[in-house]
């Protein structure tokens, strides 16, 4: 089965350099999307295995996509230049891991694929 990864970034650089890195690892991405509500109009039409997403979207916050996931049963993964993703982004966010940003290739795969082995996953 292929593994399907949302992605949830408002800088379309980073949103696109981040789809290559999961392309190039086999990964199907949704998306990216830049913002609350077209994260969570995708996650209307179908459920992905596990989501990355920007803490900052903007002038808004992921925190409603990440309580979507939660709610979801949908691991996932902060790329965020914040230590403590959660301070901004709320309590959902807390113990999710955080790639970075940037953030290198290895570290993005393997904290999905982490989630993925995760018997709470």
């Amino acid at each position: 089965m292929q593994k399907t990864v949302l992605i949830v970034e408002d800088e379309f650089l980073i949103a696109m350099d981040l789809k290559a890195m999961l392309e190039r690892r086999d990964w199907r991405v949704m998306g990216p999307v830049p913002s609350v509500a077209a994260a969570l109009k995708l996650l209307e039409i179908e459920v992905p295995s596990v989501a990355l997403l920007d803490v900052n979207l903007g002038d808004e916050l992921v925190t409603p996509v990440a309580e979507k996931l939660r709610s979801l049963q949908v691991p996932f993964a902060v790329a965020s230049a914040y230590d403590r993703a959660d301070l901004f982004g709320g309590a959902v966010l807390a113990g999710a891991p955080n790639v970075g940003k940037p953030t290198q290739e290895a570290r993005l795969v393997t904290a999905l694929v982490g989630l993925l082995e995760s018997p709470e996953s």
